[in-house]
């Protein structure tokens, strides 16, 4: 965390003090000064579980680099400090503290007194007004403060016992000081339990020491027999003593510097970056109702196979098997699953590799019959190129308008999947070959002639297939087609653009038409709308020409359950209400 923590004190002959700071240098320390840059992380955060083990990484050094306290230093003159070291920490020739972050190449170091000039002052602007003007009711406890150009603060004020003080106790705060407001205003439950750790300990010292002197030479009793004295007469006589003496610890510095440089540690790891999202995708909320679907499905199997037994061990498997190959299960695959299993056996790595295999008009007329809707079936061996190739063809559609049968030794009817793997000998109706609605891709081994150089060095390379495109319905090139197609090849042409920025356009893309769905959803089937009123939406949407039109009705088909349900049950709009009355 880009931070600085300093434990300061009100002396009564000078004022507010610092006593002893911890800052994080990021780059190795100069000779004679210290980085002094305290802007802090910008980003929204959360907490992490586990923590952090900085007492088995820090180890705390003496004499620290570059953190002399010599006559050049900004800290205060000589003689505005006390004779008894009420105002000092370390002494005059003592070099402070530095602790090495093997992991982060950061170091923590320690000293009286920050060695940049403006460092200095906005951690000298703070001690004074942590104990001064911003103290919370009762003179102890947290407090915030704080401004764009000094900072904002975490101050925590407290008291420790001195017999020898006036009321017989002293007044220190530890403060907390940074740029970013969020992120300090985040780290306050963690900064309150920690200081407040570090405060009653010190406390517990002091107490310790308190209580001996008392019982060996009580003050009360010898004050109140004492004459009276002036009052500045009495100041001047009673300096404040240091904060070893007050807690009897002569290695309380050196535990400050490990608890400073910790607490520094551990509030910056403590929060990581999360990404905000907004309302779930339509692509998410199909992915959980399918697999709530699938959560009931296996309960209702399981319940089953309580009640009644199977009367064989044959009946079983062929139960699991059908359970397996069925086309239900296969609509619902795990994209993430799905591509860390074939990552390694994937022939088509994306789009734009598709593309250039097999060519701009090919995958055109491929591309085309997706977005419509219509049945696409692939034949082939090779059953990981037709999962591959479905794994890339299915990024231009929406989850719920995906139904997949990888590869089957039969043909299947184009509602029960969309796309549809076949092995080589199975036989294809005539009408589908023929059928507008169909586009069919054979899968074939190249021949010596038609070989071509290899494009990518993939393990299995392609080089050793040929692809033949073909349809009862050839999209011609000179047609328009549907919006998201042009946008969708313009971006894969454009060589600037990597392979992940195109899936991230597809997305966006999906989104885009998916929002038109959903209104022409609303406009249509909810409002019963005339076609007059539909035809000028439509105009409206910047969707009216036919592959438009046919696109957005087959994408309908892809909205989730629960935003139909939500729609048809609590939106209405006043003409159809009226309708109805």
């Amino acid at each position: 965390m880009n931070a600085i923590v300093a434990l300061c004190h009100f002396c009564e002959l000078h004022g507010p003090r610092t006593l002893f700071c911890t800052e994080v240098l990021h780059s190795p320390l100069p000779q004679g000064a210290s980085s002094g840059d305290i802007s802090g992380q910008n980003e929204q955060a959360e907490e992490e579980e586990g923590g952090i083990q900085m007492s088995s990484r820090i180890r705390s050094h003496s004499p620290a680099e570059g953190a002399s306290a010599d006559s050049s230093s900004p800290g205060p003159k000589k003689s505005d400090m006390c004779e008894a070291s009420g105002c000092r920490s370390l002494a005059g020739g003592h070099p402070g503290y530095v602790s090495h972050d093997k992991e982060t190449s950061i170091k923590y170091v320690s000293h009286q007194h920050p060695n940049h000039p403006q460092l200095f002052s906005i951690v000298r602007q703070a001690c004074v007004r942590s104990l001064s003007c911003e103290v919370c009711p009762g003179r102890e406890g947290p407090i915030f403060f704080g401004d764009e150009q000094h900072g904002f603060v975490f101050s925590h004020t407290f008291f420790i016992k001195d017999s020898l003080a006036r009321g017989f106790q002293r007044w220190y705060s530890i403060i907390t000081i940074m740029m970013d407001r969020i992120y300090l205003i985040n780290s306050w439950p963690f900064l309150l339990g920690k200081i407040r750790g570090i405060i009653d300990e010190l406390q517990g010292k002091a107490l310790k020491v308190f209580e001996a002197e008392q019982y060996g030479c009580p003050q009360r009793a010898q004050r109140m027999n004492t004459a009276f004295t002036p009052f500045l007469h009495q100041r001047n006589g009673n300096a404040a003593r240091s904060l070893t003496s007050l807690t009897n610890d002569e290695n309380l510095w050196a535990c400050l510097h490990t608890s400073f440089a910790w607490l520094l540690k551990a509030c910056g790891s403590r929060l990581t970056e999360k990404l905000l999202e907004g309302a779930p995708t339509e692509d998410t909320l199909v992915q959980m109702e399918k697999l709530a679907d699938l959560k009931e499905e296996s309960e209702g199997w399981d319940g089953s196979e309580e009640e009644e037994k199977p009367s064989s061990q044959s009946d079983v498997v062929e139960g699991q098997e059908l359970s397996k190959c069925s086309p239900e299960t296969s609509l619902v695959p795990d994209c993430n699953s799905w591509n860390v299993a074939h990552r390694r056996l994937s022939v088509f790595r994306s789009l734009r590799h598709m593309r250039q295999v097999l060519g701009a008009s090919a995958f055109r007329m491929l591309a085309w019959h997706v977005l419509m809707g219509n049945q696409v079936i692939w034949k082939a061996r090779d059953m990981d190129l037709v999962q591959s190739a479905f794994d890339v063809l299915r990024t231009m559609l929406p989850v719920g308008c995906v139904r997949i049968i990888p590869y089957s030794d039969q043909y299947e009817e184009a509602y029960r999947c969309n796309f549809l793997g076949l092995s080589p000998h199975v036989q294809i109706p005539s009408h589908i070959l023929s059928s507008e609605f169909a586009v069919l891709v054979e899968v074939r081994t190249a021949t010596r002639s038609s070989l071509y150089p290899t494009l990518f060095d993939d393990e299995q390379s392609l080089n050793k297939y040929e692809f033949v495109v073909t349809s009862g319905s050839p999209v011609a090139a000179d047609r328009v087609g549907p919006t998201i197609l042009n946008k969708i090849e313009a971006a894969l042409t454009n060589q600037n653009l990597s392979v992940d920025v195109v899936d991230q356009c597809l997305v966006c893309l999906k989104e885009e038409w998916m929002n038109k769905v959903k209104v022409l959803f609303k406009f249509t089937k909810v409002d019963s709308r005339p076609k007059e009123d539909t035809q000028k939406l439509l105009s409206i949407l910047g969707a009216a020409e036919e592959d438009n039109v046919k696109l957005l009705k087959f994408w309908m088909t892809g909205l989730s359950k629960t935003y139909k349900s939500h729609l048809m049950s609590t939106v209405r709009s006043p003409t159809s209400s009226e309708s109805r009355n």
